[in-house]
């Protein structure tokens, strides 16, 4: 343990804290002090007490200000990230909906491409028969009539 020598309204005090934290406490002190010294001045010598008392009552004062607006804006910390979550999942349902689409149009591609090479067959087949057709039905005609 570590002791300070702290003056406060004027008298001297020995106090006692844990090792390391002597800056911290000599530095609240005078914070303290100068509230209180401030309070002396603006209210006059009401009383050590009552100055004690109004001193402590505002530095909780402060120190509840500063809790609620902690609360405050882990609450809001908090509600981002929410969202955040709820768009980064929305994210994610998008990319996976898409990725699912292309699929779906990658095949619907690789279906056209054989739909279009079969209709390709069929279409030559039918040419194919055609003229066989056009050209037994010459032979036909030229076995029938004879040049003349």
């Amino acid at each position: 343990m570590a002791n300070v020598n702290i003056k406060f309204n004027g008298k001297e005090f020995l106090l006692s804290c844990d090792d390391g934290q002597e800056e911290h406490l000599e530095e609240l002190l005078t914070h303290i002090n100068e509230k209180f010294s401030n309070l002396k001045n603006d209210l006059g010598n009401i009383g050590e007490n009552k100055l004690l008392l109004i001193t402590s009552v505002q530095i909780m004062d402060e120190y509840f200000e500063t809790k609620k607006k902690v609360e405050q804006k882990k609450n809001e910390l908090q509600n981002l990230s929410n969202k955040f979550r709820e768009l980064k999942s929305l994210v994610y349902d998008y990319r996976d909906k898409k990725e699912e689409e292309m699929k779906e149009l990658q095949q619907d591609h690789e279906n056209f491409k054989i739909e279009i090479e079969k209709n390709k067959e069929d279409y030559e087949k039918i040419i194919e028969a055609a003229a066989d057709e056009i050209e037994n039905f010459v032979e036909k005609a030229n076995l029938e009539n004879p040049v003349q």
